[in-house]
């Protein structure tokens, strides 16, 4: 319904490559750049400062992108909303999600789904990522929500909502004045750590390596299956902890926890829909349509 010559700089302006934007628009790379001229023509700038093969967006570039995310959320918003005029959505829809996102992020989505959509049945199955994902596999749930980094060819991964990891202690803890440490100070620390297969595991092993650390010179102090037993551990003692920052929010308000900021090391990750690929739309795709219109605030 938009201008196609805003989808083709919004892809120009993600990838910084005007061959992976023709590629993930499937038009030819002279088509892209013929789009990019005539939106410069149009606003008599230029969008993108070209050095060789390499780009980067002006500071009108920059400005057109900022415009054009909030332009795309009102037609998806837009688009959501005419559509459930012209349909009567019911039928059981199964969910399942790692951990996290379960217990932190999704309730309020579900209670705002339940309300628009009150003939859907939706349940919610929770396990780590690596359940999540063969759960899916043995089609005993329609729809994952997971939390890792790696990607599995079998599915089709669309991005939910972004998610930081952050180094938590007790608000006692005698570092937790300082505010910030060096990364090799977290091989002293006494760590709490999730169990295998677990996405936030996953994502922590992978930030840590260009700090030239791996999960196993960490100084594990347990490995526990949930956020919430970690959250209790770490009340009662002097190790720490990394967690997502939706799962804290009520401890950072009451001043139970202190998040620790580590130098040169942020870990941002996505929470991101999974889905077998070539599945027909149906009540997944409604839901994650849905999600998107919804205006989740941390």
């Amino acid at each position: 319904m938009f201008d196609f010559r805003l989808r083709v700089f919004h892809a120009v302006a993600r990838r910084l490559n005007f061959t992976k934007a023709a590629e993930e628009l499937f038009i030819t790379q002279p088509a892209v750049t013929k789009h990019i001229q005539e939106i410069e023509h149009h606003f008599n700038v230029a969008l993108f400062e070209r050095n060789g093969t390499r780009i980067k967006l002006t500071a009108a570039g920059d400005l057109l992108l900022q415009y054009t995310e909030q332009l795309f959320e009102v037609y998806r918003n837009l688009s959501f909303e005419m559509n459930t005029f012209s349909q009567r959505h019911n039928g059981l829809l199964r969910i399942g999600a790692s951990t996290t996102v379960a217990q932190y992020v999704l309730p309020p989505l579900l209670a705002a789904f339940h309300r628009k959509f009150k003939d859907i049945r939706v349940t919610l199955s929770i396990n780590n990522t690596a359940q999540t994902e063969q759960a899916l596999l043995d089609k005993q749930i329609d729809l994952g929500i997971i939390e890792g980094h790696s990607k599995n060819k079998l599915f089709k991964y669309t991005e939910f909502v972004k998610d930081e990891l952050v180094l938590v202690s007790g608000v006692n803890h005698a570092l937790a004045r300082r505010g910030v440490i060096k990364p090799e100070e977290l091989l002293q620390i006494p760590l709490l750590l999730r169990e295998p297969g677990s996405g936030t595991l996953e994502v922590l092993a992978h930030a840590l390596k260009p700090a030239g650390i791996r999960i196993s010179q960490l100084r594990k102090e347990m490995q526990l299956g949930s956020t919430e037993s970690i959250k209790s551990y770490l009340i009662h003692s002097e190790s720490m902890a990394f967690l997502s920052i939706h799962a804290i929010q009520k401890e950072l308000q009451y001043k139970d926890f202190s998040v620790l900021a580590i130098k040169g090391l942020r870990i941002v990750r996505s929470f991101n829909f999974i889905q077998p690929h070539g599945q027909a739309e149906g009540l997944a795709e409604l839901f994650m349509k849905f999600c998107r219109s919804y205006n989740y605030k941390l």
